[in-house]
């Protein structure tokens, strides 16, 4: 089933309705999916470095003591 000039005559990007409004849906999903991965990143780089930085500049920052965390790892492994 082709589709003739006529059918596609009224859209000015070339696309029937059928086809924009699918285009559409994969577009939103993709965007969506887009900012949940970009929230999820700058909140984990927030944790790792405040834009922000804390009285005591950045040495306050979530993996400060990491290295502390590792010892009693190890520690409870071996």
């Amino acid at each position: 089933m082709s589709m003739t000039t006529q059918d596609r005559e009224g859209s000015l990007s070339g696309l029937t309705e059928r086809e924009a409004k699918e285009f559409h849906s994969i577009f939103v999903m993709s965007f969506i999916g887009f900012v949940i991965i970009a929230v999820i990143a700058h909140f984990l780089v927030w944790q790792w470095r405040p834009w922000i930085p804390g009285p005591h500049g950045y040495v306050t920052g979530f993996l400060t003591n990491a290295h502390i965390g590792v010892k009693m790892l190890t520690s409870h492994i071996g």
